[in-house]
């Protein structure tokens, strides 16, 4: 298996490196959405972090980190995060997340479809969500 983001994290691929553990390694989107755009990941290829909460811990330690990092350095009006599950990002099924510095005008559009939050299917959805905690 060929995975560009092993490759960074084990120091075969060039990247431009913000911050390293020994879990995590973040550094800039080599295809940037804005400036300073960057991925945290965890060194480790794994199907998805939040199916392991110390991997958890030390990747969103580090978007805690990187993503206050990035605003204060770039005067950033904030920072969009996204995480999503490896098997529907598509190209790329290295675990990552996304740290987009932000600005009030900025064209970023990261928009959703909205519906009506059901109150029965709230009450459900609750009562699992709890069970599964």
């Amino acid at each position: 298996m060929s995975c560009r983001f092993c490759a960074i994290a084990d120091g075969d691929a060039e990247a431009a490196r913000l911050h390293e553990t020994d879990d995590v390694v973040a550094f800039l989107d080599g295809n940037p959405a804005t400036r300073g755009h960057a991925l945290v990941v965890p060194k480790i290829h794994e199907r998805d972090v939040l199916d392991d909460p110390e991997e958890a811990t030390a990747v969103f330690g580090a978007v805690q980190r990187v993503g206050s990092a990035l605003r204060g350095a770039l005067d950033a009006d904030g920072i969009s995060v996204f995480y999503t599950t490896p098997e529907l990002v598509g190209d790329v099924t290295h675990p990552h997340v996304h740290l987009l510095p932000r600005d009030g005008d900025d064209d970023v559009h990261l928009a959703l479809d909205r519906g009506t939050l059901d109150e029965a299917d709230a009450d459900a959805l609750v009562e699992r969500v709890r069970g599964a905690l």
